[in-house]
């Protein structure tokens, strides 16, 4: 990648802390003499010029990525995600390590790693079909006291129905997100499927179910009160009994950006608190350990 690289710039929102940060990632930017900013603005809304970047910075969490990729559309453009959140997966760069990569990214000293993205379909009633474009989740799930009846069917054959409080298809990358939380299993990024995870079954016999990203996944509400389809935990849409949610994989992919030194099982290790012993007063710490979480 040449000099004098065309970057956008997101941020999560406004603040003085995002104000700050992202006062201090310009300034750097500009002071390097090899990353130009041609547009700077909140992740999920469009620039007049983001056509023209060859990269976005998005500063925030992993939410201003999700926001960001939909932004992208059909231009899907390689995304650093520098952490201004809390966990932060896909946003896993610290600000400071971010200001030491600058001559990294302008000499393209990078990987870019595409992920599967989804499109969902979202039929409703007396509405016109939606379709949008993912990168974790759909989720169908009741609000309500009342529990949800959805019928599940993969490339037209049924597959089951989860009397549950929602159910989840997720990419890989969105395995470790409401998945998760869900009680499913972390998938690696890379692999092409869908993860079907239900939320609290009501049969013990109800499991999460990978299967291949090539699938079309129908989802159908059967039965609910106050049911909604959710795009990445962001975008709502109301449901009714008939309703129903079609998942396919998309036309283009995530492209995430990993500097040079990144480890995806590291990464799990620290944000996820895999250490495997309990912490506890006056407990020993190897101070060479680049894994110690601390206390």
């Amino acid at each position: 990648m040449p000099a004098n690289v065309p970057v956008i710039l997101l941020r999560r929102d406004g603040g003085p802390r995002i104000d700050a940060a992202v006062a201090r990632v310009r300034t750097d930017l500009e002071a390097s003499g090899r990353l130009t900013v041609i547009g700077e603005g909140i992740a999920g809304t469009p620039l007049p010029n983001q056509e023209e970047a060859e990269l976005a910075i998005v500063l925030g969490g992993d939410g201003a990525i999700l926001r960001a990729c939909r932004q992208f559309g059909e231009r899907q453009i390689p995304v650093v995600g520098v952490n201004l959140g809390r966990l932060g997966f896909l946003a896993d760069v610290q600000p400071d390590a971010f200001c030491g990569s600058l001559d990294a990214l302008a000499d393209g000293d990078y990987r870019v790693v595409e992920h599967l993205m989804y499109r969902a379909e979202v039929r409703r009633a007396g509405y016109e079909p939606e379709s949008f474009l993912g990168l974790n989740e759909v989720v169908v799930t009741s609000f309500d006291i009342g529990i949800a009846e959805i019928e599940l069917t993969i490339d037209g054959q049924t597959a089951a129905r989860y009397t549950a409080d929602g159910l989840i298809v997720s990419t890989p990358i969105g395995s470790t997100a409401h998945s998760l939380s869900a009680g499913g299993p972390i998938l690696r990024q890379d692999l092409p499927a869908f993860l079907v995870t239900p939320i609290c079954p009501h049969a013990l016999t109800n499991r999460p179910l990978v299967d291949s990203a090539e699938g079309e996944y129908r989802l159908r509400l059967v039965r609910a009160q106050n049911a909604a389809a959710v795009i990445d935990g962001q975008l709502r849409r109301d449901m009714r009994p008939g309703d129903e949610v079609v998942v396919r994989k998309a036309s283009v992919a995530f492209r995430l950006i990993r500097l040079p030194g990144h480890d995806y099982y590291a990464t799990l290790y620290r944000k996820l608190g895999w250490s495997g012993q309990p912490r506890y007063e006056g407990r020993k710490r190897n101070p060479v350990d680049p894994l110690d979480l601390g206390d």
